[in-house]
């Protein structure tokens, strides 16, 4: 414990001659009363002696705890960020259960509408230092934090610095220093990553613990001597500080030059950085701020700023109607894939599952999707009750007015605190105490709050054995219960972008698109996203792409800056050159933009990925004449540049002198365009390879490399996509082996081939071959991969997993001759799936034939097409076969085809 009236705050620098704490009343009295009036917008019926009393409370407990300097900087700097149109979370974390936060602009959620209590933030029992984390956009968080520093921070070339960056120690973590060591003792990667991948996946796990929880690890280190020396040096180095680098979003303030409390060092990049930890900073009184960098929110400014450039009116995110229907339509639907905290595929099913109506449900959700609720049955018995497939009973009448938002169930702290009050007379800085020792489950401490709170509750009229039952359940649900500060702030964002993406899908998606440019699977996940809402993506196009993703009739314009090997310098030179007027020909465009910055390399990439295409020429003739072309462009630009000369000065319409021939050569085919496309943007955009196997996928894949993301560790799994590359090697016993990368339509995964599959799979894996792998998943903290047992070419897939091959027949034209064909047809494609016939008979019944298990197919392409050929309609359909604890089937199993059809199953021998 620390006496907090010696930590070093910072001077908060202002021109008014009043005191700090006077100052920071008078800011937050101000901010009350602009703020009021939104207030009763939402709520005509808010009391305003209410407020102002819990106003004047927060400012007491403040100015007592000696930090209004604190909040006047934090709002000082947020104040900035607005002015500038810098985007800012509402909040985050404990904070936003603030008034003061609230009037002051920190915050901008009303923790009275939401019951949201102070005491959660600052406990004026428990003197702790306020921590206030703050969300900028990801593009302006730099510029804020370069505010801060030129504000308070005095000499920064010196040694009278005030503000500096915090040091953050990366440590020799169980994997990490299993890869280090075997690196240094020349032990093979692959043996060493097997035994790194033993280690359980558990959050800071200890590798005496992995080695108890894993024999195997053991088991090599007895027979193997080099193994055992491994071991025995990650013993002696495991958490030991590997290398040191700047934490993500940690600052530290001080109100005289940091060399006076600690030392110093300069980063990578010549910045100011502390050599002690955040721990550490803390410990020696020297006041920490986040500045912490959030995409979301520059989704959001980047979907408003494309909104105002189509002319639409841009919603007011501050008055927004938390009511709107779409939104909740959207959200019922579990359409959610790039709606802040709700698109993850457990989400989506919660969501489905939940089917939203209301705020307060979107702030339960993103308390509920945590382990602790769902593993406890928390999120079930949630969704239960407020369908009213449960009944909702409180153990007393006191607990309704609590527990009623959350249909009985203790969700958030803030319940746990109110219950503790309400029932046992806390005041809520004990209620906080009892908060924080049912989160770390101490049993002493615990048994006296039991103690505390049971004589409370009595003393209140409560029966003894109900106020234990209470506690109990406070006990075990409050160890899960989340932080309903930070779940209310953070589901005003998820409410905004699900509003966007509900009202405004095409901008929305442009501006996701944009804030992954810089990464292959997010674009792939999001384009993915727009063809599933008939979003249509173009190509980027010199004479109308911008840098980044744009939006133009409706479709979105691809960004130049995605394009591999194009600069911003060539980018900027293309935009500046293309306001005389739109390029007409890759002739055109070689005088126009500054060859040095817009190369042979740049404009190669952009034929390849189709930004020529505008120019009604074939990219194969384009590339032929590329060298023509760049030679005739320098020309004519060094003769404009020599004011003597004007040989080339013509109008762009005007038949230019000495213009070379592009040569007559037919187009690229389909395939060789999209490698050269793939080539250029890192993956495919005007079509895809695997479109025309949409079919076998859905029917024979039980997941695509996003939703492996969210599937436990050890799953089996099938997945369906192309070979983006293959890296091959040889065991230690001269084996061969290969890691695959493999490319859906969503992203991209990594396949590990052991020997034993790679001697049959080598052939498949050439690059964009489309294939299935078969194969359970590895995941840890940092990947997910496929351990492969089974390889196979996508056209084999049906051939390879048919367990059922049913034959769909029209009743009213199938006579026994009919059938008696059929059967001779089977004969001639024996093997081992089972055979059903269905007669339909249109609007009335179906009556569902097995065939005798004397009788089983093989299904081949010519079994399809010679049994669909004698009857003229398509006929045969497939069932494939399970894998352990598969994911899905698209068709169903037999089972499930009879139950859900209705029909009658006779069984007919051969």
């Amino acid at each position: 414990e620390f006496d907090f009236k010696s930590y070093h705050f910072p001077k908060f620098e202002t021109d008014s001659v009043q005191p700090v704490d006077k100052l920071f009343e008078q800011n937050a009295r101000k901010g009350f009363d602009k703020i009021w009036q939104k207030i009763l917008a939402k709520n005509p019926d808010a009391d305003k002696k209410f407020y102002e009393d819990r106003l004047e409370y927060e400012i007491f407990v403040i100015n007592s705890m000696d930090f209004p300097g604190y909040f006047l900087i934090v709002a000082d700097f947020i104040h900035y960020a607005k002015k500038n149109n810098i985007p800012v979370g509402p909040g985050r974390g404990s904070a936003a259960g603030s008034l003061v936060a609230y009037s002051l602009g920190i915050t901008d959620v009303d923790p009275l509408e939401y019951g949201l209590i102070f005491e959660r933030f600052l406990n004026p029992a428990r003197t702790s230092m306020p921590d206030i984390d703050i969300d900028f956009c990801i593009n302006g968080r730099e510029e804020v934090f370069k505010y801060v520093v030129d504000k308070y921070g005095g000499n920064l070339q010196g040694v009278e610095a005030n503000v500096a960056q915090i040091i953050t120690f990366g440590k020799l973590k169980t994997r990490a220093v299993i890869r280090d060591v075997g690196r240094a003792l020349d032990i093979p990667l692959h043996e060493v990553d097997a035994i790194a991948k033993m280690v359980p996946d558990v959050i800071n796990i200890s590798l005496d613990d992995a080695l108890k929880q894993e024999p195997k690890i053991v088991e090599l280190a007895e027979k193997q001597p080099e193994i055992a020396e491994l071991i025995n040096i990650c013993r002696v180095l495991e958490g030991l500080p590997r290398h040191a680098s700047t934490h993500a979003a940690g600052v530290v303030i001080a109100d005289k030059p940091l060399v006076e409390y600690l030392p110093l060092y300069k980063g990578k990049k010549g910045e100011v950085v502390t050599q002690l930890d955040m721990g550490c900073i803390e410990k020696i009184g020297l006041v920490k701020f986040d500045f912490l960098g959030l995409r979301n929110l520059t989704v959001i400014a980047d979907t408003l700023s494309i909104i105002s450039s189509q002319q639409k009116a841009c919603p007011d995110f501050l008055n927004l109607d938390f009511k709107d229907p779409d939104t909740y339509r959207l959200l019922a639907s579990g359409d959610t894939t790039g709606v802040f905290q709700l698109e993850s595929s457990g989400m989506k099913d919660l969501l489905k599952n939940l089917k939203p109506e209301c705020f307060d449900d979107i702030i339960a959700l993103v308390a509920l999707y945590r382990p602790g609720p769902m593993d406890s049955g928390m999120n079930n018995d949630f969704v239960e009750r407020k369908h009213g497939r449960k009944s909702i009973q409180y153990l007393i009448p006191q607990l309704q007015p609590i527990l009623k938002e959350t249909y009985g169930v203790i969700v958030y702290q803030e319940q746990v605190m109110k219950i503790a009050g309400d029932l046992a007379d806390y005041s809520m800085a004990e209620a906080d105490d009892l908060r924080k020792a049912m989160g770390k489950k101490k049993p002493k401490i615990m048994a006296k709050q039991r103690k505390r709170f049971v004589e409370g509750a009595t003393a209140n009229g409560i029966a003894l054995d109900k106020a234990e039952t209470i506690f109990d359940l406070m006990e075990k649900f409050g160890g899960y219960g989340f932080n309903k500060s930070h779940s209310a702030a953070y589901a005003v964002i998820a409410y905004q972008t699900a509003f966007l993406k509900a009202h405004f899908p095409v901008e929305f998606m442009a501006a996701l698109l944009t804030s992954e440019m810089h990464s292959i699977d997010g674009i792939v996940k999001y384009i993915a996203e727009c063809r599933s809402h008939g979003i249509q993506v173009l190509p980027p196009d010199i004479n109308e792409s911008g840098k980044q993703f744009t939006v133009k009739d409706n479709k979105i314009i691809f960004g130049l800056v995605a394009v591999k090997n194009v600069g911003e310098k060539a980018i900027e030179s293309i935009i500046e050159s293309r306001k005389d007027g739109k390029f007409f020909s890759l002739f055109d465009f070689c005088e126009r933009p500054d060859l040095k910055k817009a190369n042979k390399r740049v404009i190669e990439s952009l034929i390849k990925c189709g930004a020529f295409d505008s120019t009604k020429e074939y990219r194969s003739r384009m590339m032929a004449s590329l060298e023509d072309a760049i030679n005739y462009g320098q020309r004519v630009q060094k003769e404009k540049a020599d004011p003597q000369m004007g040989l080339f000065d013509t109008g762009k319409n005007e038949q230019r002198i000495n213009l070379p021939s592009m040569p007559k050569i037919s187009e690229w085919d389909e395939k060789e365009l999209l490698v050269f496309e793939k080539d250029s943007l890192g993956f495919y955009i005007t079509a895809h390879p695997l479109t025309r196997y949409e079919e076998i996928l859905d029917k024979f894949a039980t997941a695509d490399t996003m939703s492996v993301k969210e599937m436990n560790d050890g799953k089996a799994v099938r997945l369906g996509g192309t070979v983006r590359s293959t890296k091959r090697i040889m065991t230690k016993k001269g084996e061969p082996m290969a890691f695959a990368t493999i490319e859906d339509m969503h992203g991209s995964i990594e396949v590990t081939i052991f020997t034993g599959v790679y001697n049959s799979a080598n052939g498949l894996l050439a690059d964009d071959n489309p294939i299935i792998v078969q194969g359970r998943l590895q995941k840890n903290e940092n990947s997910v991969k496929i351990l492969a047992d089974t390889v196979i070419s996508i056209d084999d897939a049906e051939k390879t997993w048919t367990a059922d091959i049913h034959f769909n027949l029209d009743m009213s034209k199938t006579k026994r001759e009919t059938l008696s064909r059929l059967f001779d047809i089977f004969k001639k494609y024996p093997g081992s799936c089972r055979a059903y016939i269905h007669l339909m008979d249109p609007g009335k019944t179906e009556t569902i034939i097995e065939i005798s298990s004397g009788i089983k197919l093989n299904m081949e392409q010519a079994l399809r097409l010679e049994v669909n050929n004698f009857f003229g309609y398509d006929v045969v359909e497939t069932v494939c076969s399970e894998i352990p604890a598969r994911s899905h089937i698209k068709n169903g199993s037999y089972k499930n085809r009879f139950k859900r059809n209705g029909g009658k199953k006779r069984t007919l021998s051969a």
